[in-house]
């Protein structure tokens, strides 16, 4: 038999589970390629070499030109990447991931589907980010006052902490440049941390679009998950940067958020934290070799709350 052209599939064994990977990249005005099993990135100054099936999020900036090798290993890995705009803060479009079970994305539809359990697990967000208060009888309404006024508060704080100025959060998502130091900042900031959320939600089989605080975008369940962790993440480094008069806010600011992530701990904590909303099973894995024991194993839907084995010939006398 002739050998399939192109390079061999990343061997599952080599894939690493979502919290313990890297948690993003950003590249732009350069060319990404693939060698062998590591994605490359190459401009004036020389080439790089990145570990495909170790990264969470690859963020394609402006002037980046990519392989259809390079894509194809990214989707063998569960990467995802992610095309963004100038400076990072405009979202355009992302790829495929590997995920092979769908438990938590059909867990997240029925959750999201009925009134109470959607109701349930936005309380369960809110009180992840009110540890000391009882959410269980509030209110979306009430939730959101709550929400409102603890973002308030925070901004005040660290507008003291770092002697910022501050009004309010103003930006033009198309000028970036057009915001005050600390609004560029908190933009930022926060879309580097959608595109790792984005890399976690996808990497689980989860989707982006079913949320349960945001609805009606196509990364709604990103915005909510992300939220989890702003006033932790990207509030004190936007304020931390716009202190600073730095000379290019968006490029130390994805960097700032990089060394707040780098340790590993908030990948596995989202990891944790969505699988507490989705699903009582802390066994179940996303991927890496554990994952891939039934990888392929297709069930058909037997229309009585059963499941019967897919790939087989159901035309014989019982129809």
């Amino acid at each position: 038999m002739a050998d399939i052209p192109g390079a061999p599939p990343v061997p599952l064994s080599q894939l690493t589970r979502a919290q313990d990977r890297i948690t993003f990249l950003y590249l732009e005005h350069c060319v990404v390629h693939r060698d062998a099993n590591a994605i490359t990135a190459r401009d004036t100054r020389g080439t790089v070499h990145i570990p495909a099936a170790s990264l969470g999020a690859l963020l394609l900036g402006p002037g980046t030109t990519v392989s259809q090798q390079a894509m194809v290993l990214l989707a063998e890995s569960g990467s995802t990447a992610v095309w963004v705009g100038e400076h990072g803060v405009r979202y355009y479009a992302h790829g495929r991931t590997l995920a092979r079970s769908a438990r938590l994305l059909e867990a997240q539809a029925a959750l999201v589907s009925q009134r109470t359990s959607r109701l349930r697990v936005a309380r369960e967000m809110y009180a992840m980010r009110f540890p000391a208060e009882d959410t269980s009888g509030l209110t979306m309404q009430q939730l959101r006052g709550r929400e409102g006024a603890r973002v308030r508060r925070l901004y005040r704080e660290h507008a003291e902490r770092t002697g910022v100025s501050w009004t309010r959060r103003d930006y033009d998502p198309a000028d970036f440049a057009g915001g005050n130091p600390v609004n560029q900042a908190l933009s930022a900031a926060n879309t580097s941390l959608y595109g790792v959320v984005h890399a976690v939600v996808v990497a689980l089989g989860c989707a982006p679009g079913l949320g349960f605080v945001h609805t009606g975008h196509m990364r709604s369940f990103v915005f909510d998950i992300a939220d989890l962790y702003k006033a932790d993440i990207s509030i004190p480094i936007a304020f931390d940067i716009a202190a600073a008069d730095v000379a290019d806010i968006g490029a130390e600011t994805r960097r700032a958020v990089r060394d707040r992530l780098k340790s590993g701990a908030f990948l596995d904590q989202c990891v944790r934290d969505i699988k507490t909303l989705l699903s009582q099973d802390d066994e179940v894995t996303e991927y890496g070799p554990e994952a891939f024991d039934d990888a392929d194993v297709v069930m058909l839907w037997d229309g009585d709350g059963k499941e019967v084995a897919g790939g087989v010939s159901y035309g014989g006398d019982d129809l």
